[in-house]
């Protein structure tokens, strides 16, 4: 499923051109790699309470049908909106993301951790924004 499909206050270009999204329309996009492939959904959108800043989308990936699906906290700046596909991009193969620091639903991950935050980072290339 695409943002389109659930934006119901319609994606507003402000000034500088940045389109602007309410974070519940980005909640169950699609997530697909550089190649096209399906690399699942987003789950859920992590806030930094303290800056405002997002700092991790959670993608499910794997199962079938959701059912034994992996969780991952993909770097938000990992992440490219892709406006022509209307899905994200993140730019690992699948091997690569079925190898990821990953958890599951009924056990995440002290998100605050420092050590957490870094190997997370390091995983994707990215670092804090």
């Amino acid at each position: 499923m695409n943002y389109e499909d659930r934006d119901t206050h319609g994606i507003d270009n402000n000034a500088s051109g940045v389109p602007m999204m309410g974070a519940g329309t980005l909640i169950g996009n699609d997530v697909c790699n550089q190649n096209g492939d399906d690399l699942g959904d987003i789950k859920e959108i992590m806030l930094d309470t303290a800056t405002g800043k997002v700092c991790y989308a959670v993608l499910a990936f794997g199962g079938v049908l959701g059912i034994g699906s992996k969780l991952f906290a993909v770097p938000w700046n990992a992440l490219k909106l892709d406006t022509e596909e209307k899905h994200f991009v993140l730019n690992v193969d699948k091997e690569r993301l079925e190898n990821a620091p990953g958890f599951d639903k009924d056990n995440w991950p002290d998100m605050a951790d420092k050590s957490w935050e870094n190997e997370i980072h390091s995983y994707y290339g990215t670092t804090k924004q």
